[in-house]
């Protein structure tokens, strides 16, 4: 009787295969058999075309008795500390059975050039999709970000999902004040079981960044390209998912990324605007108003769901607008701006962010967008993400709630979201 890990030979009328017997997912049909293939992929094959099924060895489990790994005394420390996704999961390639947790010695099984990297520390703080992060998650996040980055470790990796890594990213960017040491966010776009998975060049790159960069910034660092050539640091204020599923789907917007970060620990640097690391002590500052809306603006939408917001006790609204900062006006039929007036007069701040992602909003270029700035005082948030856009004004109104003061913090720059000039080349990098 073969059992989940056991190598086997099935064949069907078709096709013989070869592979691992796989636990049979919950959600499949229980006439489904699960193999891994050697190429790493799982196939399901239905029983009823099976004619045969061979045992070709047998699953032993691996003992889990490990060595303790010692620290050398020239090496910097550098805690990774794990938030869950793809790329904080231990899988036993025989099962497919997966653990949430990592120890530093696991990650020295996995890789063991990290051996002569820097001395690790993991934790795993939490493990959940980052769909499922909120504003409180991030505040777990910092307060543990903030703790390692006030002990002695050189720098500091996280790990998490990459669906709304650059939503961390950015709640990072200003939760953390007086940042001294690199904050390096890494993740995966693909399974650790798979043959492309981007985990092990993506955390090398990322450890030997937070080890050697000199940048005292929040930054990410993932895959450069579809190759495993190498990864790129990118400021967590200018970056973006922008690919469901290439590796390489992170890209700077607005700016070009700090540096190429190569497996052999070479960094290469492209773009010298960042703090560099020195000595202090990082401080918490995580106050953040949860009752903060993004709203994607588009042709025909329904005016009123400014008034949705305002009626449920949110205090603060980023209008994801069209190219300059447009909203539909008076000759669309579908005019916004008496809705937005009335979440102002309230004392609802309003910002405009730009939903092309690339460029920079502008209150004056034309009679729609001066109604926006002039009349109505909307706040036009630059060069900003509206993702950014969105966590920069939750973290003001945590401060406050005087409609100039959130003005003159949504438009100071604190951690690289508004650049003052973009280079040209930063587009499509």
């Amino acid at each position: 009787m073969v059992k989940p890990g056991d190598v086997v030979r099935i064949a069907t009328k078709d096709a013989t295969y070869h592979g691992i017997l796989m636990p049979r997912p919950i959600i499949l049909d229980k006439n489904i058999t699960v193999i891994k293939l050697d190429n790493g992929y799982n196939i399901g094959i239905s029983n009823d075309k099976i004619e045969k099924t061979e045992l070709v060895s047998e699953y032993k489990p691996k003992q889990e008795g490990r060595q303790e790994i010692g620290h050398k005394r020239d090496l910097p420390l550098i805690p990774i500390l794990s938030f869950g996704g793809t790329i904080s999961s231990r899988v036993d390639y025989r099962t497919g059975g997966v653990y949430a947790d990592y120890t530093a010695e696991d990650f020295v099984e996995m890789m063991p050039e990290l051996r002569n990297i820097a001395n690790l520390k993991a934790q795993k703080v939490m493990g959940m999709m980052s769909e499922d992060f909120t504003p409180t998650d991030w505040k777990v996040m910092a307060k543990a970000i903030c703790k390692e980055l006030n002990s002695e470790a050189r720098g500091v990796v996280v790990t998490q999902g990459t669906d709304t890594l650059h939503f961390s990213t950015a709640a990072m960017s200003f939760m953390i004040r007086n940042l001294h040491k690199p904050v390096v966010f890494t993740a995966s776009q693909r399974s650790i079981d798979r043959g492309s998975s981007d985990t092990f060049m993506n955390l090398v790159c990322s450890v030997n960044a937070a080890a050697k960069f000199d940048a005292a910034e929040v930054m990410t660092c993932l895959h450069g390209s579809t190759e495993d050539s190498h990864c790129i640091l990118i400021r967590g204020t200018k970056v973006r998912k922008m690919h469901t599923s290439r590796r390489d789907a992170f890209r700077p917007i607005n700016e070009l990324p700090f540096a190429n970060v190569y497996e052999d620990g070479r960094i290469e640097k492209i773009n010298n605007s960042y703090r560099s690391i020195g000595e202090g002590k990082a401080e918490l500052d995580d106050k953040f108003e949860d009752k903060t809306a993004l709203v994607i603006v588009y042709p025909g939408m329904e005016p009123k769901v400014i008034d949705f917001y305002a009626e449920h006790g949110y205090k603060g609204i980023v209008l994801a607008a069209t190219a300059l900062g447009h909203v539909p006006t008076e000759t669309s039929g579908k005019n916004i701006l008496p809705n937005i007036k009335k979440a102002i007069d309230i004392g609802i701040p309003v910002v405009i962010a730009s939903q092309t992602l690339y460029g920079r909003v502008h209150p004056l270029v034309y009679t729609n967008l001066r109604k926006l700035s002039i009349e109505l005082q909307c706040i036009f948030a630059e060069d900003m993400l509206p993702e950014v856009a969105y966590v920069k004004l939750g973290w003001v109104l945590g401060h406050t709630n005087k409609m100039d003061k959130v003005r003159e913090m949504m438009l100071t720059n604190y951690a690289g979201e508004i650049t003052e000039r973009t280079d040209e080349k930063s587009f499509l990098f």
